[in-house]
């Protein structure tokens, strides 16, 4: 740039921000805030609720849980697949005794 060219910048910056043009402003910033909506599903009861409560909500709700396929052949290898992913794929830190408890639990109410 040019001596001319950098000091009509330099007086447009200077006048910019004696005018206040770069001061931070508050106009219209107020606090937001958001009810949640009230838990619309809860985990069934069944074998080793507990446990499944203790490493399951973690991460999500019951509501997911019950969005999975239904069905005869969606029992006991479904089950122990999708918990697998949880710790492999999603990093759930389930401890392997609750592994069993988990799927056992899920198989026997889903």
């Amino acid at each position: 740039m040019t001596r001319p060219v950098l000091l009509a910048l330099a007086t447009i910056i200077g006048l910019a921000a004696a005018s206040g043009a770069f001061a931070p402003t508050t106009a219209g910033a107020k606090p937001i805030s958001y009810k949640l909506p009230d838990r619309a599903v809860e985990f069934k009861p069944g074998p080793n609720l507990d446990v499944v409560k203790a490493n399951c909500t973690a991460c999500h709700s019951a509501d997911y849980v019950q969005t999975q396929p239904r069905g005869p052949k969606f029992k006991k290898d479904f089950w122990q697949a999708e918990v697998n992913k949880m710790i492999k794929v999603y990093g759930a830190p389930i401890a392997e005794p609750d592994v069993g408890k988990i799927v056992d639990y899920l198989t026997a109410t889903y």
